[in-house]
């Protein structure tokens, strides 16, 4: 399902032991454009500090109920590697995060999820993550409220500003940008890929897509109070004759995947579940609760 970065601010978090707090930001990855991390406001149970909550952990997200519930205890998540508040996310953080939690890394193998084109959530990594490559402050993580408000420049001239983000919540990819138009097109919001962006330069906080002013005023216009259907996202990709993302994924997968989910979500919850024949390649991790697969290699 596709949901807006906005809308997903304020779900509650619940952990296996109780709540854990709420939503506050996302951090994506400017290579795949990926959600890495929610950053999560914990409540007086740890001193409302931030703590970063990955994917990995998901067991069932509600949009319905405005929820999130994760396969960790808040025991685990105060003895997890602390969040400086003031310092952006660093690669020594990242690597240390995971290896206490035991997830592969994401930066390490040729798919969106590092090795395997696979996301499990609950699961255990059997491999080490590899060293980071560097101290340094990462700089290729980058937050949703932060880029809310970027300039979008087409080939010939200026088009609105990033307003907002459409998130896949099987895979955590960020599928669209939505673009208000605001002086150029009062009132009128359209949506742009990532996959379409030629650049960002985050120091001029604009992102330049290669596309004319004229083919984005004649493109089907997004309306936030109407669901994005597959229809609707045909129409968008036919008119930029780009392929869509989903031609990428093996035939089935997703109607797969949700019985899978479905399955696990009427048990209870008691029973670890993945979904083995959704058509991915790779083997799961028995231990898994849940597993997505995508077919995106790098560009």
């Amino acid at each position: 399902m596709l949901f807006s970065s906005k809308s997903i601010a304020g779900y509650k978090l619940n952990s296996l032991d109780g709540e854990l707090g709420g939503v506050k930001d996302l951090l994506f990855d400017d290579q795949y454009w990926t959600v890495r991390y929610l950053v999560a406001k914990t409540g007086t149970w740890f001193s409302g500090r931030d703590v970063l909550i990955s994917p990995h952990a998901q067991i069932r997200l509600s949009h319905e109920k405005k929820r999130m519930n994760v396969n960790l205890t808040r025991a685990r998540i105060q003895d997890s590697p602390a969040l400086s508040s003031d310092q952006p996310v660093s690669r020594q953080f990242e690597t240390e995060f995971h290896e206490f939690y035991g997830w592969p890394v994401y930066w390490d193998g040729p798919y969106m999820w590092g090795a395997g084109p696979m996301i499990a959530r609950g699961s255990r990594n059997l491999e080490s993550p590899s060293p980071p490559e560097s101290t340094s402050e990462d700089p290729h993580l980058r937050s949703a409220e932060t880029v809310r408000g970027y300039e979008i420049e087409a080939d010939d001239g200026s088009i609105g500003r990033v307003a907002d983000f459409i998130v896949d919540d099987s895979t955590w990819s960020i599928r669209y940008l939505v673009v208000d138009t605001h002086k150029w097109l009062p009132g009128r919001k359209v949506l742009i890929s990532p996959q379409w962006i030629e650049r960002v330069s985050w120091e001029s906080a604009t992102v330049f897509v290669h596309l004319t002013r004229d083919a984005i005023r004649n493109s089907p216009e997004y309306r936030e109070e109407g669901l994005l259907t597959r229809e609707y996202e045909s129409g968008l990709h036919t008119h930029y004759q780009r392929d869509g993302y989903w031609a990428l994924e093996p035939e089935g997968s997703r109607e797969r995947y949700q019985e899978a989910v479905d399955d696990w979500d009427n048990e209870g919850g008691g029973v670890s579940t993945v979904c083995n024949d959704c058509g991915f390649e790779g083997e799961t991790d028995s231990s898994a609760v849940e597993a997505v697969a995508v077919n995106r290699t790098k560009s």
